[in-house]
């Protein structure tokens, strides 16, 4: 449904994006992730025909990149809303609509419709004003796709909502059925959505997959936390010298050696075990520290994440 190849944007001596290239199939969501400044928006404006490439190509549905074909194929979902907000929602969607050549009672029946599928169908009469953030960003998205298009493109839709309307904005989306460009600040949203994900960084693509698939290559191995009590006589004293300083009877030391830990790093209060399967590493752990007499006072075991493969491959957190 949509082809970026190759795509090249330069503004002054400033490289917006560099040899940018991914698909995003029919019925397909896909995630584009990255920091402020790495290339999403200009990647968007490209692809919706806002801006032209200093190089390669788009093709939208097979249509060329920027044409009236391709742009009317693309529903198109600002971070900024583009909304009236002295006008109803449904006043705001005629409007729109009309911009599309659409009336009559085709017009009247999809802003029906299109209001019952963002959850809007008993508010549709209410001034955009009045409407809450969450409801306005659900209203921004029915714009967006009153005119039925092949693809949906979404710039951080969840921004600035409260947990319900982020709920309901996750739960129309994923009931879409139709290709969707989605960009977004929060990797939990990309997890649940998205069946591929690219990692956008300083305009170029450095990685690609599904969500599972570069937790596998890049995620790390899994984190088991552990906090001491204050009478621990080894756990402290063992954590805050580290896994080379503690001596052989360390706490410290001791997870060193089990078969299943590679690493041992100290941190505020406890240890952080590095292993490949936490949960298997937990009886050794269990069975060195009451060997030691060390309390335990929490256990949590950390599985990798998309928050750590960005970081892994970037050196940010995805909100820098």
């Amino acid at each position: 449904m949509l082809a970026c190849r190759g795509l090249r944007k330069q503004f002054g001596e400033r490289t917006a994006l560099d040899d940018v290239s991914f698909t995003v199939d029919d019925h397909e969501c896909y995630g584009l992730l990255g920091p402020n400044g790495a290339g999403k928006t200009t990647t968007i404006s490209i692809v919706c025909g806002l801006l032209e490439p200093d190089g390669g190509e788009v093709r939208v549905d097979g249509r060329p990149g920027g044409s009236l074909e391709a742009k009317a194929a693309i529903g198109y979902v600002p971070q900024d809303l583009a909304l009236y907000p002295d006008l109803s929602a449904r006043e705001n969607l005629r409007f729109f609509g009309q911009l599309y050549a659409m009336g009559g009672e085709r017009l009247e029946r999809r802003i029906t419709e299109t209001l019952a599928l963002v959850g809007l169908a008993d508010r549709g009469k209410e001034r955009i004003g009045t409407y809450s953030g969450g409801m306005k960003r659900r209203a921004n998205i029915a714009a967006g796709l009153l005119h039925q298009p092949r693809l949906l493109v979404l710039d951080e839709p969840t921004v600035g909502v409260d947990a319900q309307s982020r709920h309901a904005i996750l739960e129309t989306v994923a009931g879409l059925g139709i290709a969707v460009l989605y960009t977004t600040h929060y990797m939990e949203e990309a997890a649940k959505l998205c069946h591929r994900v690219g990692i956008i960084d300083d305009g170029r693509l450095i990685a690609e997959g599904t969500p599972s698939g570069l937790i596998s290559t890049y995620g790390g191995q899994d984190r088991l936390r552990l906090t001491f009590g204050q009478t621990a006589p080894n756990g402290p004293a063992a954590a805050a010298e580290g896994p080379r300083g503690s001596g052989d009877d360390g706490f410290a030391a001791a997870c060193l050696l089990l078969d299943a830990v590679s690493d041992v790093l100290p941190i505020p209060g406890g240890l952080e075990l590095m292993t490949d399967h936490g949960a298997a590493a937990l009886p050794g752990v269990v069975r060195e520290a009451g060997r030691l007499g060390v309390e335990l006072t929490g256990i949590e075991v950390v599985a990798p994440d998309l928050e750590g493969v960005f970081l892994a491959l970037t050196g940010k957190e995805l909100r820098d």
